[in-house]
């Protein structure tokens, strides 16, 4: 559990279309095996320590013709971004990906300094 000791509590969202690879044949439309897609988003603004963040498939294009693969995550989340990592593997096919993210923790006050 990540718990929050702060007066002031922030909340960032976004959306991010994160590849299009139908277009220009990319390697998540016309690769196989394992194959992965990161991006670093930054924050609005800073949090005061690294928040929660949590991602979602808010549009997904993919071939039906095999088993549709897919592991979304945030990773190396600092208080100023995080990146954004979708992942896929054996003969899956996807033509494009966007993921809608939130995050949510503390954020430092006027009165805060460092000791």
């Amino acid at each position: 559990m990540k718990r929050i000791d702060s007066r002031l509590i922030g909340i960032d969202q976004g959306e991010h279309l994160l590849f299009s690879d139908f277009r220009d044949g990319g390697a998540m439309w016309t690769g196989t095996g394992p194959r992965e897609r990161r991006q670093h988003l930054p924050f609005s603004e800073p949090f005061g320590a690294p928040p929660a963040v949590h991602c979602a498939l808010s549009m997904w294009d993919m071939d039906t013709g095999s088993n549709l693969r897919a592991d979304l995550g945030a990773d190396a989340v600092t208080p100023e971004g995080f990146d954004l990592v979708f992942r896929t593997w054996g003969d899956t096919r996807i033509a494009r990906a966007r993921i809608r993210w939130l995050a949510i923790g503390a954020l430092r006050h006027a009165d805060d300094w460092d000791v």
